[in-house]
């Protein structure tokens, strides 16, 4: 039983260990400058209430553009904002 619980917590911790590897840690100043573009890439439709939704795009489309965002370190400022493309 002992050798059963020592393998068993070799593997948590492999797997723990591995798991923090492969993450990519976001800063607050990238998260903050992100944030600040999803805001005026998807203006509120009611300034206040964020339950009354984006007037344009919709949650799926505001969480691609903070991945865009945040792969980008938070440098959004030349593209147009989804949905905005001129074609």
């Amino acid at each position: 039983m002992m050798a059963k619980f020592g393998l068993s917590c070799a593997m948590a911790a492999l797997l723990w260990c591995s798991a923090g590897t492969a993450a990519h840690a976001v800063t607050a100043e990238v998260a903050r400058a992100c944030n600040a573009q999803v805001a005026k890439a998807f203006p509120p439709r009611q300034v206040g209430n964020p339950a009354a939704g984006s007037a344009k795009g919709n949650a799926k489309a505001q969480r691609e553009f903070f991945a865009q965002c945040v792969a980008r370190d938070g440098k959004m400022d030349g593209d147009p904002a989804p949905g905005d493309e001129k074609k």
